[in-house]
Parts: structure tokens; sequence; C-alpha cells
């Protein structure tokens, strides 16, 4: 069985917010060296804010850490090959 990708997205998260040395928090997740997301996380507002960097959407907020996690494991796949 492989090891989970979930659970490090997670503690990554759960240290933004357990860090208090910046009111904002930012950590950046790649896909093959190729930045893919960037995650904020404003500690006066509680949340998160999420930017998709393959694609030019507004920024999206999350106040649950679990629905946050889904999003930056779905946006750091790994690219496949297309198939014929």
């Amino acid at each position: 069985m492989k090891p989970s990708r979930i659970v490090p997205i997670v503690h990554r998260l759960e240290a933004m917010m357990e860090d208090k040395t910046d009111n904002l928090q930012v950590r950046r997740f790649e896909v093959d060296g190729v930045e893919r997301v960037q995650v904020t996380y404003d500690h006066d507002r509680k949340v998160f804010i999420l930017n998709d960097l393959t694609i030019e959407i507004d920024e999206q907020e999350f106040d649950n850490i679990d629905f946050i996690a889904m999003e930056v494991l779905e946006l750091t796949q790994p690219v496949l090959p297309e198939q014929d």
C-alpha cells in the first residue's frame, strides 16, 4: 500500500495554524518542481486562502482544514502523460 498523500498536507496546514511568527502564513505546494498551489493562513480571520496557480481564478477561502486539504490534494496530483 502506498503512503497517504493527504496526511503530509494536513500536517503542513496544521503547522501554518500553529506558527504565530506572522499573521499571514504562506506555504507553496509543488508537483514535479512546479509550483501549483499557494495557501495562506490568516490568523486574524482564521481562514485558509487558496490560489490555484495553474489557472487564473479568484482566491478561494476555506474555514475547514479538511476541505482545503482535499482541494490541495486534488490540485497536486501528478500530471499523467496523455494516452493515445
